[in-house]
C-alpha cells in the first residue's frame, strides 16, 4: 500500500506538470492572491476546503485544461496567498472570489468547491445568480452545525482540524481519507510540515470561530440556487457524511449526485479518475 501511496504522488506531481499551470498573482484588497491558471474555453473555478490551497486540484487541472480555461486560487488566508490577521468568515472568501472575477474579467464561470469551497460557492451562487454557469458541490460544508440534529460539536472538537501534533494529524487524516493504509506515521510527518510551512493555523483558528456563530449558513437559503448543480460526495467521508451531500441534494432542486465508493473528503485526489469522469461530464453536456 505504501508503494500504491508513493505512485499515487508521483502522478500527481506528473499531471500538474502535463497541464502546465501558471502560477500567478495578483492584488485584491491590497492582498496578494496566488492562483494557478490554465487551459482555454469557458471558465472554471476551483475552490479549496479549509487549510488547503490549489494544489488540492493537482489531479483536476489537466483534465479540465484540455477544453476549459481553469483557475485555482489559494483563497485569501490559504497557501501562498496573504494572511490578514481579520476575522475570517465565507462572507470574506464570497467577496475576494467577486474581485478575483472582476480582476480577471471573468464574467460568468462554473464553480467548482470542496468542503469549505463548496460552501463559498453556495453563497456565491446565492450573492451572484448572474455569475455562475455551473455548480459543482465536493463533500460540502455549509449547513448549521445543528441542521443534522443531535448535540452541536464543542469548540474542542472542532479544533481537530487544526492540528498542533503529529498525532492530531494523523487523526484528522484518519477522518479525511478512506484508505486508511494511506494514513501512516511518514505520511503525517509530511502533512503536518505542509500545515506548518503553510502558515494557516490562526485562519483556520478564526474559520472555526465563524462556524461556531452559524455565519453564513446556507440552512433554508438553496432553494433559491437556480443553477445546474452537480454534487459529488465520497461514500466513506467521515467529516462530512453522505448525508449531508442527500440533504443537499434535496434542497437545491433540479441538483444530480454522484456518491464514489472507496473515498473520503477529498475525492478529487483520493478517487481522481472518477471524480474528473463525472466533473467533465456535468461541466461539457450536462447530466
Amino acid at each position: 500500500m505504501k508503494k500504491l501511496w508513493i505512485v499515487t504522488l508521483a502522478l500527481v506531481a506528473v499531471s500538474a506538470l502535463y497541464a502546465q499551470p501558471a502560477s500567478k498573482q495578483i492584488e485584491l484588497y491590497g492582498q496578494k492572491i496566488h492562483y494557478l491558471e490554465a487551459g482555454d474555453g469557458p471558465a472554471v473555478i476551483l475552490l479549496h476546503g479549509l487549510g488547503g490551497d490549489a494544489a488540492n486540484w493537482a489531479q483536476t487541472i489537466p483534465a479540465l485544461a484540455k477544453s476549459f480555461h481553469v483557475y485555482a486560487p489559494d483563497q485569501i488566508g490559504f497557501g501562498d496567498s496573504a494572511k490578514p490577521m481579520i476575522n475570517y468568515r465565507v462572507g470574506t472568501l464570497v467577496d475576494f472570489l467577486d474581485a478575483f472575477c472582476k480582476k480577471l474579467q471573468i464574467a460568468k464561470a462554473s464553480i467548482v468547491g470542496n468542503s469549505l469551497g463548496g460552501w463559498t460557492a453556495m453563497s456565491f451562487v446565492l450573492a451572484h445568480p448572474d455569475k455562475v454557469d455551473r455548480m459543482v458541490l465536493v463533500d460540502s460544508a455549509g449547513y448549521s452545525l445543528e441542521h443534522a440534529g443531535g448535540a452541536k460539536p464543542t469548540r474542542e472538537v472542532l479544533e481537530g482540524l487544526n492540528p498542533s501534533t503529529l498525532e492530531g494529524t494523523k487523526n484528522l487524516m484518519g477522518v479525511i481519507i478512506a484508505n486508511k493504509a494511506m494514513v501512516t506515521d511518514q505520511f503525517a510527518a509530511v502533512f503536518f510540515a505542509a500545515h506548518l510551512s503553510k502558515g494557516d493555523g490562526y485562519t483556520i483558528d478564526r474559520f472555526i470561530d465563524s462556524i461556531l456563530r452559524n455565519e453564513d449558513v446556507v440552512d433554508g437559503k438553496l432553494d433559491a440556487i437556480k443553477a445546474p448543480t452537480l454534487i459529488v460526495w465520497g461514500r466513506e467521508d467521515a467529516l462530512v457524511p453522505l448525508a449531508t451531500g442527500l440533504s443537499l441534494a434535496k434542497d437545491i432542486a433540479g441538483s444530480h449526485t454522484v456518491i464514489l465508493d472507496r473515498c473520503g473528503h477529498v475525492p478529487q485526489l483520493e478517487c481522481a479518475a472518477p471524480f474528473n469522469a463525472a466533473l467533465l461530464k456535468f461541466l461539457a453536456v450536462g447530466p
